[in-house]
């Protein structure tokens, strides 16, 4: 009877350990991404967090999260970035318009050793989505996809008239654009997003 009642004791004991074994590990997993909301009420409990926006200057002047730090991807250099942040382990919460530059911008970061990087899902437009309070300003410069869209559907269109009215060899045109969507698709690099994050009306530059 005795031995029974050690037996069943013994088996609590492990359920217990393993059981509390695994809430450890769930606290200590990092956490790779996060809400708009929950962020926010991180932020409004006053936990520490650097917030980085890795849009265009246009992009971030128009409306951007309030605390947050501009610089843009392209002009990332995630081994400075990590030489300034040195030994802080505070989370860095990366975002763009709405995730895909920010993901690019956390790979860029760990490969340079950067700990603690969190993508917020949706980004800025996720934010504003949630009816989260956002600083806003005057920018003439619509949002980089927005741009994408018009370039592209431009292109493609102008190919098909030209196709049609000049030559059938400029079918090419709207075949290349096809191309690019379904590479953009597949690897999340849109490299007509990357061409024109680089102009200047994009850069802030005069």
């Amino acid at each position: 009877m005795f031995g029974r009642q050690r037996e069943q004791l013994h088996g609590k004991v492990i359920l217990h350990a393993v059981i509390y074994s695994q809430m450890i590990m769930n606290t200590l997993e990092a956490k790779t991404s996060i809400q708009p909301p929950e962020l926010e009420r991180l932020l409004a409990d006053g936990r520490p967090a650097q917030l980085l926006d890795v849009r265009t200057p246009g992009e971030f002047a128009a409306a951007h999260v309030p605390g947050a730090k501009l610089i843009p991807l392209d002009d990332l250099d995630a081994a400075a970035f990590q030489r300034e942040r040195g030994l802080d382990e505070t989370p860095v919460y990366v975002l763009c318009q709405t995730g895909g530059r920010a993901r690019k911008a956390i790979e860029k970061l760990e490969r340079a050793g950067v700990k603690g990087c969190v993508l917020v899902e949706g980004g800025t437009q996720g934010w504003i989505d949630a009816g989260l309070r956002v600083n806003r300003g005057k920018s003439s410069v619509l949002p980089l996809m927005r741009q994408v869209q018009i370039t592209v559907g431009f292109i493609a269109a102008l190919g098909a008239v030209l196709a049609l009215t000049v030559s059938g060899l400029f079918a090419v045109l709207p075949l290349f654009i096809g191309c690019g969507l379904m590479f953009a698709g597949i690897t999340g690099t849109c490299g007509m997003a990357l061409l024109l994050a680089k102009m200047p009306w994009n850069r802030g530059e005069s």
